[in-house]
């Protein structure tokens, strides 16, 4: 989950109310404290709520929830003065377009960290590392439109940001450190995504890079937003981002869209989502029989318009930067952390029962102490996957025990992951601006011939990696678990043939360990060696 830095100055100003104020009410809007320091506050939110990865966000959230500034929050959007035409060969390599305007806003070194911070946390938090979302902010008076999204030739030159000198588009996927990280995302294609101007400046290279030209400064005043990808949430991420903008006293305005056939599109859209809610499903879900006039005080303290249709019957406008609101449940959560969970009063069960730990609850807790008594820190990855995530970037083929999702909604979760260690490899690959070492695990559910099972996995990654560390720490783990085991060849392909392992309990085979092969390392991104091992818990 993002952890987002608060500078306290800012926070404060923002939201109309003093430090201590926030820092002792935020946590009940579901969020955790991480550290307080002297200059700011490092808060962690959950990941399906991207409206709060920026000061700007928190603010607006807070305000509401103290009762600052409450109900459904409107934005003026003005009128189109801009427009970029879409090349009709970009549709089949990144091809869903957002973009929009903000005019006059007054920057201060502040609010630029907390807007780069803000792309950064959105294109992991919803762009899967830039693979379904890339977000680009441009200083406009650098550029002239109207603009073009196209698809040019990787031999196409200009310079990009960070650097001083022009290089090739092919050149940067090779030497520009982004272009080198995410040059997995467009190289296979023939020609690549590129936005310019009227004069063929350049503004970015999405997903890869922006243009040194149009680099955001304190004397900016005016930006282009663009956003590129494959799905809707590019239009989540333009609505997030122009509205945290616009939280700074921005003015937003419209950009039209033209494609290759004349056809037009406004990308950008923030009139609110409508759904109608009955008070009997909050009654239901929290125990709690609230007034009509109560429901709606507690949805407009949470950024919600409401309207009551009639006997328990609401019409409820959720604002567009909402992307978590997917039924009329998360609404419902929604009043409740605007009523207070603090203030739902706990009422003793009608029933009496005597209960006791179940086996496997045993076993995660048992295995969540040794692994963490062995320095490792504990992860809790998704449990669905892709298929290229799961085999092809760990080198071992396909196989016939996985359980495919029917409806996918998305192509990074296909399938339910039959091992863990997959998933540890993508949580290294997410966290290298963090300091080396790093050790984690998980202890976790694996479905294999739609048979759920429980694995215990952990990676460590650090320059002096080798088969000894993971062997040492299996030893570790099998000695606290009070089990002999034995070692056979093993021919697992994530592995270094010779430095790898199959782990064997009473001659079944329960697990496999070893220094993972460059290839696996590199198809993550990764630039260190990484060691790991994996055990079925239930094998033995």
């Amino acid at each position: 989950m993002p952890i987002i830095t608060l500078p306290y100055e800012d926070l404060e100003e923002l939201t109309g109310t003093d430090k201590d104020t926030i820092i002792k009410r935020v946590p009940m809007i579901g969020a955790d404290i991480e550290r307080i320091e002297e200059e700011s506050i490092d808060i962690e939110f959950f990941p399906d709520r991207p409206d709060l990865y920026s000061v700007e966000g928190v603010a607006r959230a807070m305000r509401g929830f103290l009762d600052i500034d409450t109900g459904f929050r409107e934005y003026e959007v003005k009128p189109y003065k801009i427009e970029i035409t879409k090349d009709a060969a970009i549709e089949h390599i990144r091809p869903v377009f957002g973009c929009a305007v903000v005019r006059d806003i007054n920057f201060s070194s502040a609010s630029i960290k907390s807007l780069m911070d803000l792309q950064e946390s959105l294109h992991w938090g919803l762009g899967r590392d830039r693979k379904k979302v890339s977000i680009g902010v441009h200083d406009l008076s650098k550029v002239q439109p109207p603009f073009r999204y196209i698809a040019a030739d990787p031999g196409f030159e200009f310079i990009p940001l960070d650097f001083t000198e022009p290089m090739s588009m092919r050149e940067m996927l090779e030497k520009h450190p982004k272009g080198v990280r995410f040059a997995h995302i467009v190289e296979d294609f023939e020609n690549y995504p590129l936005i310019l101007d009227a004069n063929d400046n350049v503004l970015s290279f999405p997903p890869i890079i922006n243009g040194t030209l149009t680099m955001v400064n304190e004397n900016t005043t005016d930006l282009l937003v663009d956003v590129t990808g494959l799905g809707d949430e590019v239009y989540t991420a333009l609505n997030i981002v122009t509205t945290a903008l616009a939280e700074r006293g921005g003015q937003i305005e419209f950009v039209k869209v033209v494609k290759a056939d004349g056809t037009e599109h406004i990308p950008l859209d923030l009139m609110p989502r409508v759904k109608i809610l009955k008070s009997s499903e909050i009654d239901s879900l929290i125990g709690l029989e609230l007034s009509t006039e109560e429901i709606i005080k507690q949805l407009n303290r949470m950024g919600f318009g409401a309207t009551e249709l009639g006997e328990g019957v609401l019409e409820v406008m959720i604002p567009r930067y909402r992307a978590d609101i997917l039924d009329s449940f998360d609404i419902v959560e929604d009043i409740a952390i605007g009523y207070g969970f603090d203030n739902i009063p706990a009422i003793f069960p009608m029933n009496a029962t005597v209960g006791s730990s179940h086996e496997i609850s045993d076993i995660r807790s048992a295995m969540g102490e040794i692994m963490t008594g062995l320095g490792y820190q504990q992860v809790m990855p998704f449990t669905l996957t892709s298929a290229k995530v799961h085999f092809e970037w760990m080198n071992r083929e396909s196989t016939d025990d996985v359980t495919y999702v029917m409806h996918p909604i998305s192509e990074d979760q296909t399938m339910v992951r039959t091992t863990i260690l997959p998933n540890l490899m993508e949580i290294l690959s997410m966290n290298q601006h963090r300091e080396l070492p790093q050790r984690i695990f998980e202890v976790g559910d694996v479905i294999v011939n739609v048979k759920t099972g429980l694995h215990l996995a952990a990676v460590s990654i650090n320059a002096h990696s080798n088969f000894t560390e993971v062997r040492e720490l299996v030893d570790a783990v099998m000695r606290e678990r009070m089990l002999e085991y034995e070692v056979s060849e093993s021919s697992d392909p994530a592995f270094l043939e010779g430095r790898r392992a199959d782990i064997i309990v009473n001659g079944k085979k329960i697990g496999v360990m070893g220094e993972f092969h460059p290839q696996a390392i590199v198809n993550f991104g990764l630039g260190q060696p990484v060691v790991g091992f994996e055990m079925d818990l239930m094998a033995d």
